[in-house]
């Protein structure tokens, strides 16, 4: 070990999540809240498609994916992203409001690609909260914007932990 080694910064490593591939998870350790109290009436209103929002605390938080499936889209900002679940289900998770307008200052895209299979609970993105805190709202919402015939509800407000279950 090197002098300097103690002083490197460790990556996150993240336990699996061991999920179905019809189960929709929560994202990171929060708290999940009713997306119709989110400031953005386009996120309340529910207009992308049935939802709920996560509110989370410190420094810093990985967003994972809620869902086994393929990583529909990705934006370079790491914002937000999609994924499609094997059984057509099409999710979006959108971190904080306006957030698009940070360029990606704030955002760490952790190396997966567009189009590249994933399972609940891989890591997407690391989100600095304590910086953007400072200039946005920072809910997460996560929207079903194709339920692919599928009857899908979301459980209520309630603390949860990455990999929980967050449908009935």
């Amino acid at each position: 070990m090197g002098l300097f080694d103690a002083f490197k910064k460790k990556e996150v490593v993240l336990e699996p999540v061991n999920a179905a591939d019809e189960d929709i998870v929560a994202l990171a350790d929060g708290q999940m809240i009713d997306v119709t109290t989110v400031s953005d009436p386009m996120f309340a209103e529910k207009m992308m498609g049935d939802s709920i929002a996560f509110s989370y605390e410190g420094d810093k938080v990985t967003i994972c994916s809620p869902a086994n499936g393929t990583l529909s889209a990705i934006f370079p900002t790491g914002h937000a992203f999609g994924v499609t679940m094997k059984n057509g289900v099409e999710l979006l998770v959108h971190i904080g409001i306006d957030t698009v307008n940070s360029k990606g200052d704030g955002f760490k895209v952790l190396g997966k690609k567009q189009d590249q299979a994933v399972k609940a609970g891989d890591p997407i993105v690391e989100v600095d909260l304590k910086k953007l805190k400072k200039q946005y709202d920072m809910p997460v919402m996560l929207i079903i914007t194709n339920a692919n015939d599928q009857k899908i509800t979301f459980k209520g407000p309630q603390k949860v932990s990455r990999g929980d279950k967050v449908i009935e």
